[in-house]
C-alpha cells in the first residue's frame, strides 16, 4: 500500500509547488489568470507552441498600457460613465455570439454566479469606474497607471496577512519604494499641470477596487469557463454602470473619428485581443513573462501618453517611475531577467 501511494505523493508534492510558484509570480491581472487557469486545466499538456508565442506577451502590455491613453482620448467626447458603458455594451454584444456558438459550461452552483458577479463588480464598476473618472478629473495617463500598478504590493502585503501570516521586510521596503516613487511622479508632475487631488482619491479607490477583485478571487475564486466568466462580469459592468451613467451624466456623444478610434480600440485591444493573448498565453505556459513584464506599464503608459496626448513627464518623474517599479517587482518577487523560450 505504501508503495501504492508514494508516487501519488510526490505528485501532490509537484502540483503543489506548481500552484505556489505561479501564485509568487502573478501581477496585478492575476485574478482574471487564476481564473483563467483553472477553466484551461493547468499547463501541463504537451501541445505545439505558435510561432507567436515569444513576442504575445510584449503585445499584450502595449495594449494593455495603451488602454489609459485612448480612454484619455476619448473623453473630450464623452462622458466618463457613458463611455465605459458604450464600452461594454459592445464588448458584452461579441462575447455573447461567441457564447452562443461555443456553448461554455455554467456555474452550477448559486453561489459561483454570486462570487463570478462580485469580482465582475470589483474590476469593471469600482476599478475602471474610478480610474476613467480620474482620467476625466485631469489625472495624466502615466499617474493613473503608475497609482494602480501597486495592487500587486497591496496584495502581497494583505493576502498573508488575511491568511495568519507575515509580511516580510523585503514587501514592507517594496511597498515604501512604490509609495514614494508614485509621490515623486505626482509632485513632479505638478510643476507642468495640476494633478486633481479627487481625480487622484478616484485612482487610489480604483487600485482598491482591483486589489479587493483579487483578494476576494484568491479567497473565493471557483473554476469557470472564462467565456462564461466574461459574460457575467461585462454584464454586471454595464447593469452596474448604467444607474451612474443614468443619474450623473447627460449621455450625449459627440461621434468624433477620435472617440470611435478610442472605441474600437479599447473594445478590440483591450477587452478582446489582450484578454485572448493572456488566455492563450497561460494555455502555452507563458503567464510567468506576462507578470515579470507588469512593472514596465507605468513608464510605457507615460512615453504613450506623451506621444499621442503630449502629456509632459518632467525627468523627476521618470526618476519616481523607476523607484516605483523596482519596488513593485522587489514586492512581488519580479526577476528582471526574462526567458524568451
Amino acid at each position: 500500500m505504501a508503495a501504492l501511494t508514494a508516487p501519488c505523493r510526490v505528485r501532490m508534492a509537484g502540483r503543489t509547488a506548481q500552484v505556489m510558484s505561479a501564485e509568487k509570480t502573478e501581477g496585478y491581472g492575476s485574478a482574471m489568470t487564476d481564473l483563467a487557469e483553472k477553466a484551461l486545466g493547468g499547463k501541463n499538456r504537451q501541445v505545439d507552441k505558435p510561432v507567436w508565442l515569444p513576442v504575445a506577451p510584449f503585445i499584450f502590455l502595449m495594449l494593455w498600457s495603451g488602454g489609459f491613453s485612448f480612454a484619455k482620448l476619448a473623453l473630450p467626447h464623452i462622458e466618463p460613465m457613458t463611455l465605459l458603458l458604450v464600452r461594454y455594451d459592445i464588448a458584452l454584444a461579441v462575447l455573447f455570439v461567441l457564447f452562443l456558438i461555443i456553448r461554455p459550461p455554467l456555474p452550477r452552483r448559486r453561489v459561483d454566479w454570486v462570487h463570478l458577479a462580485v469580482v465582475g463588480f470589483l474590476i469593471q464598476v469600482v476599478y475602471f469606474g474610478m480610474s476613467y473618472i480620474a482620467f476625466n478629473l485631469g489625472v495624466s495617463a502615466g499617474g493613473v497607471a503608475l497609482i494602480v500598478s501597486l495592487q500587486p504590493v497591496l496584495v502581497g502585503l494583505l493576502a498573508p496577512k488575511l491568511a495568519g501570516e507575515p509580511v516580510s521586510a523585503k514587501q514592507w521596503l517594496g511597498f515604501a519604494l512604490g509609495l514614494a516613487g508614485a509621490a515623486i511622479v505626482i509632485i513632479s508632475r505638478s510643476q507642468v499641470a495640476v494633478e486633481s487631488p479627487l481625480g487622484i482619491a478616484c485612482a487610489v479607490l480604483a487600485l482598491i477596487g482591483m486589489t479587493a477583485a483579487t483578494l476576494y478571487e484568491k479567497r473565493f475564486g471557483v473554476s469557470q469557463h472564462p467565456l462564461t466568466a466574461n459574460v457575467v462580469q461585462y454584464a454586471v459592468g454595464v447593469f452596474g454602470i448604467l444607474p451612474f451613467a443614468l443619474t450623473m451624466e447627460t449621455m450625449r456623444i459627440d461621434w468624433a473619428p477620435e472617440l470611435m478610434i478610442a472605441l474600437g480600440y479599447l473594445v478590440i485591444g483591450n477587452s478582446l485581443i489582450a484578454i485572448t493573448l493572456l488566455l492563450a498565453m497561460i494555455r502555452y505556459g507563458a503567464a510567468s513573462k506576462v507578470s515579470a513584464l507588469f512593472f514596465l506599464v507605468p513608464p510605457l503608459a507615460a512615453v504613450l501618453a506623451w506621444v499621442m496626448l503630449g502629456e509632459e513627464m518632467p525627468p523627476l518623474a521618470w526618476t519616481g517611475m523607476g523607484i516605483a517599479a523596482f519596488g513593485v517587482a522587489l514586492a512581488t518577487g519580479i526577476r528582471f531577467r526574462l526567458p524568451l523560450r
